[in-house]
């Protein structure tokens, strides 16, 4: 690959990044006390791939240590967001199942985000974002693609 492109993809990344850590704090300053980006994260992801995974299965897609993963999901064990049941495949694990509190939890942080996201009308129009969105998500799907085949 030219340095040129390889620059570029380097940008692209690097952008992200900062764009990971700046969204991030801002979520976390909307949050309620005690509650974190990864909080908030597990809980959208069981929304968006539906609940029932199990936490092997949340680390593997988050690409954290299953302890990390069952940390975190103790913390929304005990806000009342998630209830762990028994596995109906394997009596042995269990799986993570959303509750109403846990839904009403991401609707409110969502709603919360509503003065920042306004804030960025200055910088963005809802048509950049039309036209960013798809090659994000383009990107987003190759790269959980590329992380789920083996090595």
């Amino acid at each position: 690959m030219p340095e040129h492109e390889f620059s570029k993809y380097f940008q692209l990344f690097n952008e992200i990044g900062i764009l990971e850590q700046l969204s991030r704090a801002m979520l976390e300053a909307r949050l309620p006390t005690g509650l974190l980006a990864s909080h908030f994260s597990v809980i959208n992801h069981l929304i968006r791939v539906q609940d029932g995974r199990t936490p092997v299965e949340l680390a593997r897609a988050f690409q954290v240590a299953k302890t990390t993963m069952t940390h975190t999901l103790s913390g929304l064990e005990k806000h009342g967001f998630i209830e762990m049941r028994a596995n109906p495949d394997d009596k042995r694990s269990k799986c993570v199942w959303l509750t109403d509190q846990g839904r009403a939890f991401r609707q409110n942080a969502i709603r919360g985000l509503e003065p920042d996201f306004h804030n960025l009308l200055d910088a963005l129009s809802p048509e950049d974002i039309d036209a960013t969105l798809p090659n994000l998500t383009k990107l987003r799907m190759f790269m959980d693609k590329a992380r789920d085949k083996p090595s």
